[in-house]
C-alpha cells in the first residue's frame, strides 16, 4: 500500500515510547483496551457527529493525558462519568481528570464531537476520512485516524473496536469488522460492526457508497466484495480467482487471521489500493476486465498476515509489511502459472541495480518509508533468505512467524532472531548486507 490513494501531548514519564518516525502521534501513560464509536454521517453536507467511549488502563499515575484528534469540535468530555476539563488543539485533545488516575486503574473516557471531517494533510498526501464523488473512503496509513475519531494513533497501540454508523439508507456502509446488525429507520440506516482482534487505529476503515454486495468465493473464510453496479462484469473477471489466491496464501502462510475479508471497489479512480484490517480498497481504475492489477489483489490480501495480524511496532520496520506483501505477489505469480518468483526477483534486481543506492531498508527514514525500494528490496531480502535456508525451512519459518506473533506487534530484530532458528549457518551477514547497507549485494543464487 502507498498512502494518499485518491487521485485528486505526551504525558510526562510515559512508560511506552512513541513511534520513532511520527513522535507527534501517539500518547504515553496508558494503554487503550477498547474503542466504542457511535457515528452519524450526512453524506451531502459531509457532517459527522460522534461519540467515542475509550476504555484504557493507566500504565503509571496520571494527572492528565492526551488523545490524538483532528480539527473536529469537541462538545463534552467525561472520565468515568464525570465531566472534566480539557483543551483541544488541532491535533491533540488534552484531558485532566477530576482526580489523578493510579497506576493500573482502568478508566473510561467519553467524548462527544462533531464537524466536517477532513483528511490529515502531510508528506504522503491526504490521509483518513476523505470524500469521494458520492460517498466516503477512509485510508489512514500511517497517521490519518485522528481525522475521524479520538485515538492513541501509533501502530503498536492495538485495541478492540465496536463501530456503529448511521448514514442515509441509499448508501452501503462497510467498516473493518464483523457485521453485527443493521437497523433501518426513517431515511437512514444504522450499521454496527465489531472488531474483536487487537487492531491498530490506522487499520480501522469506513467505506460509504452506493455498492452492490457480492460473494467472491465460497470456503471457510467469508470473502465478499462491495462494487458499483456498473463494474459488475469487470469485477466478476478481475476478482474471479480470489478464492484461489486465498487458498494459496493460507497454504503458504497459515490460516487466514480473521473471519471475513471484504474487497471494496470505490466508484472513483485511486492512485493505489489500500488495506485495512480484514478489508482492501481499490479504485474503479483497478478493474479493467483484463486482470491487469491482479498482483495488487494478492498484495493487499497478503497484508492481512503481514501488516494487519502482524503489525510493526514502529514505522521504521515498515519493510516487514511491504517486503513480505510484495514477495507474496511474486509467489502468487508462480502459483498461478505466470512468472515464477525467481524470475521476478531477477527482474527487480536489475531494476534496482540501475537506481541510486540511497535507502537502508531496515531504517529508511520517515521521508522514504514508502519508497519503492523498501518494497522491492525488502522482497529481495525475503528471496535471499529463502535461497539461503532452503525451501522447506523457509516456508516453515514463515508459517511459524505468522502463528507465533498472531495479532501482535513485531520488529526487524525479532524477525532476524526468528529466522535464525531455521538456518544451519549464521544469518547476520545476509541481513546486514540486504537490510543495513545501501550497497546492493550480489543476486542470491
Amino acid at each position: 500500500m502507498t498512502p494518499s490513494p485518491l487521485s485528486r501531548g505526551a504525558t510526562p514519564g510515559a512508560d511506552r515510547s512513541r513511534d520513532s518516525y511520527l513522535p507527534g502521534h501517539g500518547n504515553g501513560g496508558y494503554k487503550v483496551l477498547h474503542y466504542d464509536l457511535d457515528l452519524d454521517y450526512r453524506v451531502v453536507s459531509n457532517r459527522l457527529a460522534g461519540r467515542a467511549v475509550v476504555t484504557a488502563i493507566a500504565e503509571h499515575p496520571l494527572s492528565r493525558f492526551t488523545l490524538d484528534l483532528g480539527p473536529l469540535q469537541v462538545q463534552d468530555v467525561r472520565v468515568d462519568g464525570r465531566r472534566v476539563k480539557y483543551t483541544h488543539r488541532p491535533d491533540k485533545l488534552q484531558i485532566k481528570p477530576e482526580r489523578p488516575l493510579g497506576a493500573g486503574d482502568t478508566f473510561r473516557v467519553d467524548i462527544r464531537y462533531a464537524g466536517k471531517p477532513v483528511p490529515v494533510s502531510g508528506r504522503w498526501g491526504d490521509l483518513g476520512w476523505d470524500e469521494l464523488t458520492d460517498g466516503v473512503l477512509v485510508a489512514s496509513q500511517p497517521n490519518g485516524s485522528p481525522s475521524w475519531f479520538p485515538c492513541d494513533d501509533q501502530p503498536s497501540a492495538k485495541a478492540s473496536f465496536r463501530v456503529a454508523i448511521t448514514a442515509p439508507s441509499p448508501y452501503t456502509v462497510l467498516v473493518t469488522g464483523d457485521p453485527v446488525s443493521r437497523r433501518r429507520g426513517a431515511g437512514s440506516t444504522t450499521w454496527v460492526y465489531e472488531r474483536s482482534e487487537p487492531t491498530s487505529p490506522y487499520l480501522m476503515s469506513v467505506q460509504i457508497g452506493r455498492y452492490e454486495l457480492v460473494e467472491l468465493a465460497a470456503g471457510d473464510v467469508v470473502q465478499r466484495a462491495a462494487i458499483p453496479p456498473t463494474l459488475r462484469a469487470n469485477a466478476a473477471h478481475d476478482l474471479g480467482r480470489h478464492g484461489e489466491i486465498m487458498t494459496a496464501m493460507q497454504r503458504l502462510f497459515g490460516p487466514y487471521p480473521f473471519r471475513e475479508y471484504v474487497v471494496v471497489v470505490a466508484d472513483d479512480d485511486l492512485d493505489d489500493p489500500v488495506e485495512a484490517q480484514g478489508m482492501a480498497i481499490f479504485g474503479r481504475n483497478h478493474l479493467d476486465g483484463r486482470r491487469t492489477h491482479e498482483r495488487l489483489v494478492a498484495h493487499e490480501l497478503a497484508h492481512q498476515w503481514f501488516g494487519n495480524s502482524l503489525t510493526v511496532a514502529d514505522w521504521r520496520h515498515i519493510w516487514l509489511n511491504e517486503g513480505f506483501a510484495t514477495y507474496a505477489e511474486w509467489l502468487w505469480s508462480g502459483v498461478s502459472g505466470d512468472w515464477p518468483a525467481e524470475a521476478l526477483a531477477a527482474q527487480w534486481y536489475q531494476r534496482i541495480a540501475a537506481r541510486p543506492r540511497d535507502v537502508i531498508v531496515a531504517d529508511p527514514g520517515v521521508d522514504r518509508m514508502f519508497d519503492p525500494l523498501v518494497y522491492k528490496r525488502g522482497a529481495l531480502t525475503v528471496h535471499a533468505l529463502r535461497k539461503r535456508i532452503g525451501e522447506e525451512p523457509f516456508f516453515a519459518m514463515l508459517r511459524a512467524w505468522v502463528a507465533e506473533h498472531r495479532h501482535a506487534t513485531v520488529t526487524t530484530e525479532q524477525f532476524r532472531a526468528h529466522a535464525q532458528r531455521f538456518a544451519r549457518e549464521p544469518l547476520d551477514g545476509l541481513f546486514a548486507a540486504w537490510l543495513d547497507s545501501r550497497a546492493l549485494p550480489p543476486f542470491p543464487r
